[in-house]
């Protein structure tokens, strides 16, 4: 019997780095995607060494096993941090299906501001309202197991009660996992979005940056912020929880166009 070829997946995942490049979020050769095909999370996807975001087709995701020592031995190694995040946060964080790392540029410009709230100012950001998580303890790049525990405990961990911490744990909305987290905000590094799909992580992940774009924005204004009350954000966080089939709806308006325009991605 022949080998899974998880070709869903891998299109799946291709066309999202190949739509986040357009979007001029690719840095260099860095950053990384993966997504697990596994029921226990050990075993998934993930792009190869230092593969530009626009070049990668879905033939060349590499299929790994969490379990396996030897990983970092193999001519086609993933890269090292790589490894070790996606590795560790798959099998430590159940709703953690798809994971997506990025040094976007605004994710990134909040992460390095003393206050790295994503404040509920439009309708982007009131849907991550509570859902974001922020790390503000980089230590260097993750080169060991050690990062991705401490990140997994963040992702899990119930939240507190600050304007940006309401709880929304242990709950499943219309069939989208809520559970714990979907974005940690990674403190003078980047984001991290996870989501139950390839289409979930990317819609969030897209949007993310969409709301963390408008908040510096009125930040340059210089001018008081419009607050959302807490009732509000709330509600309309729960309306694009409940809001069915628009993520992969998102992903497969990008592949009609990848379709089109580069279909090498799916090969």
């Amino acid at each position: 019997m022949s080998s899974p070829r998880f070709d869903s997946e891998r299109r799946d995942l291709a066309a999202a780095f190949r739509w986040f490049a357009r979007l001029g979020m690719a840095e260099s050769v860095a950053n990384h995607f993966s997504v697990a095909v596994s029921q226990d999370g050990t075993q998934f996807l993930i792009n190869p060494c230092r593969r530009h975001f626009s070049q990668i087709k879905a033939s060349e995701l590499l299929l790994l096993n969490a379990n396996d020592p030897t990983t970092l031995e193999q001519p086609n190694a993933p890269d090292p941090t790589a490894w070790y995040l996606h590795a560790g946060l798959h099998a430590r964080v159940p709703h953690a299906r798809c994971i997506m790392h990025l040094h976007s540029k605004y994710a990134t410009a909040l992460g390095c501001l003393q206050d790295s709230t994503l404040y509920p100012i439009d309708i982007n950001a009131a849907r991550f309202f509570g859902r974001v998580a922020i790390d503000p303890q980089f230590a260097g790049m993750a080169l060991s197991n050690d990062e991705a525990q401490r990140q997994a405990r963040l992702l899990v961990a119930p939240a507190g009660d600050s304007l940006a911490n309401r709880s929304v744990a242990n709950r499943s909305v219309a069939g989208r996992s809520v559970e714990g987290k979907s974005v940690l905000l990674m403190a003078n590094h980047g984001v991290m979005v996870v989501g139950a799909t390839v289409a979930d992580a990317f819609d969030e992940l897209y949007y993310f940056e969409r709301a963390a774009e408008l908040l510096l924005t009125c930040y340059a204004a210089g001018k008081p912020l419009r607050f959302m009350s807490d009732a509000v954000a709330e509600l309309t966080k729960r309306q694009w929880l409940e809001y069915t089939g628009f993520a992969a709806d998102h992903l497969n308006a990008v592949q009609e166009i990848l379709d089109a325009e580069e279909p090498d991605y799916r090969r």
